[in-house]
């Protein structure tokens, strides 16, 4: 991990060592920002959204800084292990703090998020990193955050994904993913119960295979039990779902790999699209029951996330920023780039499935109104419904959804209706005021800082009860003609008799018998026909980003600097500038004059009856010339390639090689492994994909899909040095995918504890009295100090004596933090050319392991998943970490 800020690269000199040696400026004086705004101060105060009891704790939380909060991740079986140590262990700990004279509060678990997996501490960060007692905790905070197990997560931001009700074997998709903290909330809610199920599989395997299984814990025995009667079992206990998740920035949405890789899913897919005219996804051709074969197959999602772009003032406790450039037209240029997301986003749910909407915004033209006008668009309530959740996160104390609100102009006029602002040359439509029919917008939820000590948030569950086809936003806003006959009838009656033979143009004859259009306006795709009419007193507003005037653009707040997501962890190294695919997606660049594709539908179905089908960008995906592939380093211009996705044949060489090596079992998919380059050649490394992820890679190939991401790393090739060893090694993200499968010849199961330890100590653990190949990469550190610190409560500095059997004695500034000797680990456990020999490992008392899990090699990094969850051994010779 390099250091932040360029380090002491090139001398003395400062910021990356560039140019001639400059004095550091001086750090001026933090100011607390005013927490001031005459006009957001007047909007909400007579919005009506508290009671007048409240006001002053509304306004005084919003003020206050937010408390910290974070949860515990992954499967429920690794995340309650690791609760459960600050409960035991830090908890108490925390109780008997003082500071200031004052006892601290500990860290409190959420009431209403399941099984207590998040917590939120008031203490302020600076005093748990600077204070001597908060040392240890803050090790583990440190510690754990690093290897994956906690993430740094606003407590509202949680909420959305929990009232999807997701469950094992659907598909989800998240349009504004970015940077991915729900995003990694429905990975884990797709994946649940797949440990438990996979366990149970491997029981019944036990006896027909000769493997051993090692013992499991309490929870998982739990969920055992559990997913026997409601678990999705068609593909041997492998979760059959898939999340795709979008953002329409490229750079962000490599932040979003960042943030969800932890979880090694080979169900996520991330795509970068404008989410208005997010492009439809086709399926393979299938058989009906009736032995028709459907050619034209889209992907319908059970559950679509639109946690949408916004101004943000929910915010504003985190975001001391909200206060200075807070403005109306804020919300009001958002506004109907809302609306189409959301409308998009019920386009592609399947009848009877779930949108959730949100935002982090309180202004309710960005919230129920945008809810309205998407459902009237949609065919109103017959079609489209707001679910009523009060029954579900009991405990969490929320308001109802506002029926009746005011909007405020950019100048700051305040109307109520329509009616009243409809003359007015501020850019405000119809859609922006309640609705004239009834809807039950108090079914929403809403937020506010001063009820739980949280932000501001918005959140609407909508379900899809029929299919849709959506009016055009402008026809959303008109008065509703008088009939055809009866118009043309009138018109004629109301024109003077001029005494010509040329008759003339009666519009409303059009009604019965239209014109015939021109070749480019039928060629328009559904995107641009649904999007190209403005509602009246509309400007022209782009798909990617909706201008406001010159002075609200300045300070407008999006969900693409949004902050109430975002995570500790630094993007990838070489994605930092990184910014869109080539070509285009359709909502950066739309073709008028694209065809429309049919629908979802048999194709002697005739036209579509549901939603609009949308293609994505029909231009061959091909690779930039040399000279437009442009990076960094060569100065101007980004690198925004990303390879093809291309699947191995089952029986293809290589594989082979793999399956005999490692004794796959025979239940182990083995027509789901891919590369990444054009040839198909597995040339470095090696992925592995869900089913159904491989089958949208496919039949997308060459369409302009913008994929950026899917699939786990499952093997890297190595160089090796003796014959009959295998090249491919596996590779850490892979390993908890595919260990339970490794024949047992390739599995080295320990059942002491000071084992471990020894191995997790030592970077390179020597397995055999004979000679070491050099590796050339080191583990993971992060992750075996987590293990250190979770198992025994220790840091224990590590070692690598690996340096000294290569007669590499530098050491670098990372070496130097490793000094010391490990616990437990005698001079004579070290042979000569440096690693501990397995053999010799001193066994302590003699406890056994609790976790009872398999310890492996893949080479690449000691993290926890090689320790405890399970590993995959190699020959004698080979290095075990």
């Amino acid at each position: 991990m390099g250091r932040r800020g360029g380090g002491k690269r090139g001398g003395e000199r400062w910021r990356g060592g560039r140019g001639p040696r400059t004095e550091r400026p001086q750090r001026a004086d933090y100011e607390e920002p005013v927490k001031t705004n005459a006009r957001f101060e007047e909007y909400y105060s007579q919005l009506g959204i508290y009671e007048d009891s409240e006001r002053d704790d509304f306004w005084a939380a919003l003020r206050r800084e937010l408390p910290n909060s974070f949860r515990f991740t992954g499967s429920k079986g690794h995340a309650i292990p690791v609760q459960k140590i600050l409960k035991e262990r830090y908890i108490p700990e925390i109780l008997s703090i003082e500071h200031n004279g004052a006892k601290v509060e500990p860290p409190t678990p959420i009431s209403w998020f399941p099984h207590q997996l998040a917590w939120q501490m008031t203490t302020p960060k600076h005093v748990v990193r600077k204070f001597a007692p908060f040392k240890s905790f803050q090790q583990f905070l440190v510690s754990e955050t690093c290897a994956g197990n906690i993430s740094r997560q606003e407590i509202v931001s949680m909420i959305p994904p929990l009232l999807m009700n997701v469950k094992p074997g659907m598909v989800v998709l998240d349009l504004c993913a970015a940077p991915g903290s729900k995003t990694a909330q429905l990975i884990e809610l797709v994946h649940g119960g797949e440990e438990a199920r996979i366990r149970n599989v491997l029981r019944d395997l036990k006896q027909s295979e000769g493997r051993e299984i090692s013992p499991e814990g309490d929870v998982i025995k739990d969920e055992i039990e559990e997913e026997r009667e409601k678990g999705d079992w068609s593909d041997q206990g492998r979760s059959t779902g898939l999340v795709i998740a979008n953002d329409v920035d490229y750079k962000r949405a490599h932040m979003l790999i960042h943030q969800t890789k932890r979880l090694n899913s080979p169900n996520l897919i991330v795509t970068n699209h404008d989410a208005t005219m997010y492009p439809s996804i086709r399926l393979p051709p299938q058989n009906t029951s009736d032995e028709k074969r459907v050619q034209n197959r889209y992907l319908k999602f059970d559950r679509v996330l639109a946690d949408v772009p916004c101004s943000g003032d929910g915010t504003s406790r985190k975001n001391a920023n909200i206060w200075k450039n807070w403005l109306p037209g804020n919300a009001l240029g958002l506004f109907p780039t809302q609306v189409r997301i959301l409308v998009r986003a019920l386009q592609m749910t399947k009848a009877g499935g779930r949108v959730i909407y949100s935002t982090c915004s309180m202004n309710p033209v960005e919230n129920e109104a945008v809810i309205a006008t998407a459902i009237e668009r949609c065919g109103g309530l017959s079609k489209v419904d707001i679910i009523d959740c009060k029954d579900q996160l009991p405990g969490l104390v929320r308001r109802p959804g506002l029926n009746k609100w005011n909007v405020m102009t950019r100048l700051g006029v305040l109307y109520d209706s329509w009616t009243q602002a409809q003359d007015d040359p501020a850019r405000l439509v119809e859609g922006m005021f309640p609705p004239k029919e009834p809807l039950p917008l108090d079914r929403c939820i809403r937020v506010y800082p001063h009820l739980q000590d949280t932000g501001g948030f918005f959140i609407a569950v909508l379900e899809k009860k029929a299919e849709i086809r959506a009016k055009p936003e402008s026809e959303s806003q008109r008065i509703e003609p008088k009939t055809s006959i009866i118009a043309a009838v009138d018109e004629i009656n109301a024109r003077p008799a001029n005494g010509t033979l040329t008759a003339p143009k009666i519009d409303a004859l059009d009604e019965i018998a239209p014109p015939l259009a021109s070749e480019a306006s039928q060629s328009l795709t559904a995107a641009a026909r649904q999007n190209q009419e403005i509602a009246p007193n509309e400007e022209p507003l782009s798909p990617r980003k909706h201008e406001l005037d010159d002075q609200a653009d300045k300070y407008v707040s999006t969900k693409r600097p949004k902050i109430r997501d975002e995570v500790d962890a630094a993007a990838p190294r070489g994605g930092e500038d990184r910014q869109v695919h080539w070509p285009p997606p359709p909502g950066a660049q739309l073709d008028i004059t694209r065809p429309v594709e049919t629908a979802d539908l048999p194709e002697e179905s005739g036209p579509p009856v549901d939603e609009t089908i949308i293609p994505a960008n029909t231009e061959p995906f091909l690779k930039p010339a040399a000279e437009d592939y442009k990076g960094k380093r060569n100065g101007g211009g980004q690198q925004n390639f990303e390879e093809p996705f291309k699947y191995l044949a089952p029986d293809h060489p290589e594989l082979q090689l793999i399956y005999d090596f490692y004794q796959l079992s025979p239940h182990f998919p083995r027509d789901r492994f891919m590369v990444r380059n054009a040839t198909g050649n597995p040339a470095k490394s090696i992925y592995y994909t869900s089913a159904l992820a491989r089958d949208v890679l496919t039949m997308n190939e060459g369409t302009g899909l913008k994929f950026v991401h899917c699939g786990v790393k499952m093997f890297v090739k190595q160089d090796v040095q003796k014959e009959n060893t295998c090249r491919w090694r596996i590779q850490t993200d892979g390993l908890p995918v595919v260990e339970a499968w490794v024949g047992e010849e390739r599995v080295v199961r320990l059942w002491k504890k000071s084992t471990l330890k020894a191995l997790l100590v030592e970077m390179f653990p020597k397995v055999t009295g004979d000679g070491w190949r050099e590796l050339g990469e080191i583990g993971e550190r992060e992750d075996r100090k987590a293990m250190l610190l979770r198992l025994y409560n220790e840091i224990i500095p590590l070692q690598d004596h690996s340096k000294d059997r290569f007669g590499d004695n530098k050491k670098d500034g990372a070496d130097n933090d490793i000094k010391g000797d490990a616990q437990n680990t005698s001079s004579s456990d070290v042979d000569e050319g440096g690693g501990v020999l397995l053999e010799d490992t001193k066994m302590g008392d003699g406890e056994d392991l609790q976790a009872g899990r398999d310890v492996g090699s893949d080479g690449e990094g000691g993290g926890e998943e090689d320790m405890v969850e399970a590993g995959v051994g190699v020959e004698e010779e080979e290095v075990m970490k």
